[in-house]
């Protein structure tokens, strides 16, 4: 093409950083400074009480409080958080799901707030931006759902009802396939259990009869999607031309959409995580770069929104010049390459037309198969197991150098880097003080509210749930009357219950035994023949951390070494597990902790194991652990402590075995 053939330059993507930490005013004050460096849309992280639907002061929320993200537990802390941001005119996301309908309507009232002259409906009007909404996904990879599966899309079509009438510019999901691939899926699988998911709420949405059929053209044109970008940034780019085609015949054939604008694949992204090392960190850099180009090249399936994430976030909580970085790399590709400047670059190309209909054709089969089982929430329990095993097998060619991972399992040498000469100052410590500060704002909110209207409000709330009534109205009504996050949540758990996702790691494929697990595997048979039984490890996930991954691997692992391994999944109390430790006689206990609540929830479970009379178990920890944290919580009795640098597994298990063996006195000179 000359350069007077050259197509109109695009305009450029969203642009965002995820932030979110400490407090509702720390986390305003970041997102000002972010909009003056050039950010163009808000990408809100909640904390994981809040995302839980607790509020500070529940059991739960120990040590979670401001860690992953801004505690947002009343509608005083939704205000301070968009002070002097005026929302009619900004693009805002939210990581939320569970409590997606209660973090809406506090948006939505922030901004009647803010715009005094306006009625109600006129500034719902003029809001725009996405709540991810997608509940499906965090029964099978992240864990922050909490009701039941019915109930949850019940409230999800509630929201899609309500947005397409009410709010039309705003996306009311945000359909995740990107903790898929943090789970181990493969393109194929990301590509069908996502687009299954979308499949299932559009059905929801066309059963609940709340939109009529010349609507539901809009409810499919406002569906969005979430996505995952890998560091093989030619199949990610493929995989998102699959994605284009796949939603396109979906929407047209299955639901009869004829605009096409109304059918067009609409996606932000966030670039991997679950690649960036601990090791050599400062590789993460060009992995994110060639991550974001498998999401940016392709025009004609280019991103609407991107996040990148921080070259530290596998050492801890990134800093704002951290985050900072990650923006100037995408404004560096936008305004200084000439990216968009021209047509997809990729048309015509034989390599990519062959691997998308390679994608196209297994994503196809999949979908085929989870549909015949009754849809995405009837498969989630074999979604979720194929998941596990795809991450096992991942974790094995890793481990065997199939899969080279570069500073971790291959180039392995390195100089000292002045990035992390100071690991602890290369990381942003979150506020101690966050905790307490949600609890004194919490109690004043309640002693300044009036509790009848309250308790009126919340009462509505669970009659309505009773019925087939849409639960947006009763919502905005427990916001405007002064409720909060948990009362909200707590309110629909009465009526819709509770509710525990599957592991995944029961239907787990079994790995092959090579030389070193065969080696373990004997010294787990030995050692527990010397102690009079099967080792039994009991591995637990305190506090509201739905990351569950890594401890999935561990008990799969530990299982195909030979351990009886006790797995009761995610968001437990540390009591729970220390009663589990109790009840099945464990000669050993792996806690496995990722946002950063390590230091208050591992400290219980060692004092509650004293006072059971099991001070002798030894207790690993694995998660995102800085140095010094892990230092302390030897000090304080853990065995051992392992973080994303110990990517092998089977070597971890010898680890373990090594640990009870000194536990127990027992001679090792293996």
């Amino acid at each position: 093409m000359s350069e007077t053939e050259r197509a109109p330059k695009d305009r450029p993507w969203v642009m965002r950083t995820y932030a979110g930490h400490s407090t509702a005013t720390a986390s305003n004050a970041l997102y000002r400074t972010n909009l003056a460096k050039g950010q163009t849309g808000l990408s809100v992280a909640f904390d994981l009480p809040t995302q839980t639907g607790y509020d500070p002061d529940s059991p739960l929320a120990r040590g979670e409080v401001g860690k992953v993200g801004v505690p947002v537990p009343h509608l005083g802390e939704m205000r301070r958080l968009f002070d002097d941001i005026p929302l009619t005119g900004m693009n805002t996301s939210m990581t939320i799901n569970a409590v997606a309908m209660w973090m809406l309507a506090m948006y939505q009232v922030v901004a009647e707030e803010q715009n005094p002259d306006s009625t109600p409906e006129e500034v719902a009007a003029q809001l725009a931006g996405t709540t991810q909404n997608d509940i499906i996904k965090e029964y099978l990879s992240r864990g922050t759902y909490a009701f039941p599966p019915e109930a949850s899309m019940r409230l999800i079509a509630d929201m899609i009802a309500y947005t397409v009438h009410q709010i039309p510019k705003w996306n009311p999901i945000n359909i995740c396939s990107y903790h898929l691939q943090e789970a181990g899926a493969t393109p194929t699988q990301e590509l069908a259990y996502a687009l299954s998911t979308a499949i299932a709420v559009l059905d929801q949405v066309k059963n609940a009869g709340q939109v009529s059929d010349d609507d539901f053209e809009k409810v499919v044109g406002r569906i969005s999607f979430f996505v995952n970008a890998g560091v093989r940034f030619v199949e990610e780019t493929c995989k998102m031309r699959a994605f284009n085609q796949l939603w396109d015949e979906i929407t047209r054939e299955r639901y009869g959409v004829e605009d096409p604008k109304m059918r067009r694949f609409r996606y932000g992204v966030q670039v991997n995580s679950l690649g960036l090392t601990e090791a050599q960190p400062e590789n993460n850099v060009q992995r994110i770069v060639l991550e974001m180009l498998g999401v940016t090249l392709s025009k004609n399936a280019r991103a609407r929104a991107v996040q990148l994430p921080a070259w530290n976030e596998a050492l801890g909580l990134p800093r704002p010049w951290d985050q900072q970085w990650s923006l100037r790399l995408q404004q560096v590709l936008a305004f200084e390459s000439d990216l968009l400047e021209y047509d997809d670059i990729f048309d015509g190309s034989h390599v990519i037309e062959a691997k998308v209909a390679e994608l196209v054709e297994g994503a196809r089969a999949e979908i085929d198969r989870v549909q015949a089982m009754g849809g995405a929430i009837a498969a989630v329990e074999y979604m979720k197991s194929e998941l596990v095993s795809s991450h096992a097998a991942r974790r094995a060619r890793i481990e065997s150098g199939e899969e080279k991972i570069v500073g971790v399992n291959v180039y392995e040498t390195t100089e000292p880097s002045p990035l992390t000469a100071d690991l602890d100052g290369a990381i942003m410590a979150a506020d101690p003080q966050a905790e307490q500060s949600a609890l004194t704002s919490v109690d004043e909110w309640k002693a300044a509210r009036d509790e009848t209207e309250v308790a009126e409000a919340l009462a509505r709330l669970a009659a309505d749930a009773k019925t087939d009534a849409n639960l947006m109205a009763a919502t905005l009504a427990a916001v405007r009357a002064g409720a909060t996050t948990g009362e909200w949540a707590g309110t629909l758990r009465e009526v819709f219950g509770e509710y525990r996702g599957p592991t995944g790691v029961s239907g787990a494929v079994v790995a092959e035994a090579g030389a070193e697990l065969t080696a373990v595997r004997e010294r787990v048979r030995a050692t527990g023949a010397e102690l009079g039984g099967r080792l039994r490890l009991l591995v637990g996930k305190p506090g509201l951390d739905g990351h569950s991954n890594g401890a999935e691997q561990v008990a799969v692992r530990a299982r195909d070494a030979g351990f009886e391994v006790i797995y009761q999944g995610i968001r437990l109390t540390p009591q729970q597990i220390v009663a589990a430790a109790v009840a099945e006689d464990v000669h050993c206990v792996g806690l496995s902790i990722l946002s950063g609540s390590h230091m208050e929830l591992v400290p219980d479970v060692l004092d509650g194991l004293r006072e059971a009379g099991l001070g002798d178990v030894p207790v690993i920890v694995g998660g995102i652990i800085p140095d010094s944290d892990g230092r302390r919580l030897k000090e304080q009795g853990v065995a051992a402590v392992y973080t994303p640098k110990d990517f092998g597994l089977t070597e971890i298990m010898g680890g373990i075995v090594d640990v009870i063996r000194r536990a127990h006195d027992l001679d090792d000179q293996d």
